[in-house]
């Protein structure tokens, strides 16, 4: 069985979710504020969380931050502002992914069975001590041997660093700057958002991953393996 905590203070929206999501193997639980919230997460364990931006004790990029410090648990933030700022903010914090209000019900759903696949021990790909494999892939980071679909690829330092934080990450929107913060930590001060653009390019063809490294326009990259 897994759970959910919504965390939102429109009491009709939260119980609404609560009944929409709850099945035969989730158990979805509600709270209106984050004091509330952080008695729960110290108390017992959840599957993904579900955190409104604009709670009435707090703002929830900040407890986004505070949940990510100390759990490794999946947040889906919601939000009443489809800005593009605020969803890189949410996403920049650590969020796993985000929806903005009003939505789908459907839509809504859809995301979270993604997120709880993902925690589901029953997954096919996996990244155990620097090794990701899944029906196409090995990526050993240990050993930096690489094979796709038991052909050896060879990947440069920058793509190998590039494909790590991909994997480990898989499921979750990465940002650019992300990206480019954690591949190139060399102390240059600037770095040319293209040299990302480029990287990419080439990891894609090297891995015949274009179904894997996918595009979020605006935003960064996704590895979907």
């Amino acid at each position: 069985m897994q759970t959910i905590l919504i965390i939102e203070d429109d009491t009709a929206l939260s119980a609404g979710l609560v009944r929409a999501l709850s099945s035969d193997t989730v158990t979805a639980e509600n709270c209106n504020c984050i004091q509330a919230a952080r008695a729960k997460i110290n108390s017992a364990s959840y599957s993904l969380i579900i955190l409104d931006v604009n709670l009435p004790d707090g703002n929830g990029f900040d407890f986004l931050k505070e949940i990510k410090q100390a759990l490794p648990t999946p947040v889906i933030m919601l939000t009443a502002n489809d800005m593009e700022s605020d969803i890189v903010a949410g996403l920049e914090q650590g969020a796993d992914d985000y929806i903005t209000k009003p939505f789908s019900l459907a839509v809504l759903r859809a995301r979270v069975q993604t997120q709880l696949r993902r925690v589901n021990s029953d997954t096919t790909a996996s990244v155990n001590n620097n090794r990701y494999v899944s029906s196409d892939y090995i990526f050993d980071f240990d050993k930096m041997e690489f094979y796709c679909k038991d052909a050896p690829i060879e990947l440069s330092k920058t793509e190998q660093k590039l494909l790590h934080i991909l994997t480990e990450n898989a499921g979750t929107t990465l940002t650019r700057s992300r990206l480019i913060d954690f591949v190139w930590t060399d102390g240059a001060e600037y770095v040319d958002e293209n040299a990302l653009s480029v990287a990419i390019k080439r990891l894609r063809d090297k891995l015949s991953a274009q179904d894997c490294i996918k595009t979020v326009y605006g935003i960064g990259y996704i590895w979907e393996g």
